[in-house]
């Protein structure tokens, strides 16, 4: 099948590698400037997706990948093209964060105090009136601008407001604070109906062990599966959505990140996207082929997923200059990691490499005739590593096993994914009733 893949960021990465697998013919648009050379080697390049229209055609597939494209999704799908992936109204699910809130309190699912600020300022005059606990946020992908308050007089918080304002950071989010533990559910949708099970996640974002450091977009997630929809963190956040979901006909993946304590579960932001390494932990759960799926969502069609049981686990394998993004905090390439090569302490097995998937790399080859990867982009989101068992502890061996053969100059990554959950999160959320 031809498929034409829509990138901003190369999110969907994983599932570009995965549909190359499957031997489908792609071509891949990547619009984000410090990206465009990633993947060369990998697959076939389009500097401008629209003038590969006539090439995909009407019964090749389309996907995007991310919330920045304005709508053209059902401008497409007006025109008759089969396209995977949102729209504006979903975008703005992501990118608006109140009107997410807005959203979820119309249709019966409680949420925290939030509110929106056009400026850094407006955020600072309405804190300084009511200090507290609070979470700043701003709408993209860069987590380690993101900062989670620790003072009841908020002076922390207003500090990190000045450095938005310092920036040019804007608009502002902010949100009451409380404590909990971060649980996430998410379910793939057709316009009608739920496609594939439910995932049940946990994402790890600060940059450092035992969740100490800045935010990032995320260190490593941990997953699993299930078909109950009766299960609480699905009937109580997600299914309430679907009415809204037919509503704007959105066709793609929907995550819900939350804080789940004794007195409910809050959703606190939406992934209107394939997620990262969300994603990839998908490439390793799923038994179906994503040029099905993909297909079968784009065309509003049922589809019975087939997929692994247990626990997946993820590793975000990341080099400098992340978490600091070229475009906030300034851009050097001499503080990037790019041209760096990959390398094994051993040869892998067939399953190993599997295990391993690439976003920031370009491949090439050696006078020797074997295949260079070399980290290409220049955010340092190099690749992520998964796993797989039938309990946290397989899945984290499997994982890691992986992760200490790859030798990647300068590269970091946290050695906890999966501990804190399996150290008591799991026994507080089945405590509390929403998991089994």
């Amino acid at each position: 099948m031809r498929i034409l893949f829509i990138s901003a960021e190369l999110i969907g990465s994983a599932i570009v590698h995965q549909l190359i697998k499957e031997g489908h013919n792609i071509r891949l648009h990547i619009s984000h400037e410090d990206r465009k050379a990633c993947f060369e080697g990998f697959v076939d390049k389009a500097e401008d997706w629209r003038s590969q229209l006539e090439w995909v055609g009407k019964e090749g597939l389309i996907v995007f990948d991310d919330v920045v494209f304005e709508g053209v999704q059902d401008e497409l799908r007006e025109q008759g093209y089969r396209v995977f992936g949102g729209n504006a109204a979903s975008d703005r699910l992501e990118l608006d964060r109140q009107h997410f809130h807005e959203i979820l309190s119309s249709h019966g699912v409680p949420t925290l105090p939030s509110f929106d600020f056009e400026t850094a300022d407006d955020a600072i005059a309405f804190l300084s009136q009511n200090l507290g606990f609070w979470v700043v946020k701003q709408s993209s992908h860069i987590g380690m601008l993101n900062y989670v308050g620790q003072r009841a007089d908020a002076k922390d918080v207003l500090d990190i407001l000045s450095l938005y304002k310092e920036k040019g950071i804007s608009p502002v989010h902010l949100q009451k604070r409380v404590e909990g533990i971060e649980i996430a559910v998410g379910r793939y949708f057709n316009g009608t109906d739920w496609v594939g099970p439910v995932e049940v996640n946990q994402e790890h974002k600060p940059l450092c062990h035992g969740n100490i450091g800045p935010l990032t977009a995320e260190m490593g997630t941990l997953m699993w599966y299930g078909e109950d929809e009766k299960n609480p963190i699905f009937s109580k956040v997600l299914g309430p959505l679907k009415p809204y979901l037919q509503e704007i006909d959105y066709r793609g993946d929907i995550d819900i990140n939350c804080i789940a304590n004794a007195d409910g579960i809050w959703p606190l932001e939406a992934t209107m996207r394939f997620g990262t390494p969300a994603t990839e932990l998908q490439c390793e759960l799923h038994n179906s082929p994503w040029g099905e799926f993909l297909s079968a969502v784009a065309d509003g069609e049922p589809y019975e997923l087939e997929y692994k049981q247990g626990f997946g686990l993820v590793v975000s394998v990341m080099l400098p200059p992340f978490p600091y993004a070229p475009e906030v905090f300034g851009n050097s390439n001499i503080e990037t990691s790019t041209g760096i090569s990959l390398f094994f302490k051993e040869d892998l097995s067939l399953p190993e490499i599997d295990q391993i998937h690439f976003e920031e790399f370009s491949k090439t080859q050696r006078p020797d005739g074997s295949d260079r990867y070399f980290v290409a982009g220049k955010h340092g989101y190099a690749l992520y590593v998964t796993g797989l068992g039938a309990t946290i502890d397989d899945a984290r061996a499997s994982a890691y096993s992986v992760v200490d053969k790859i030798i990647l100059p300068k590269m970091l990554y946290r050695t906890d994914i999966g501990v804190e959950f399996d150290n008591g999160g799991r026994s507080a959320l089945q405590k509390w009733g929403y998991i089994t």
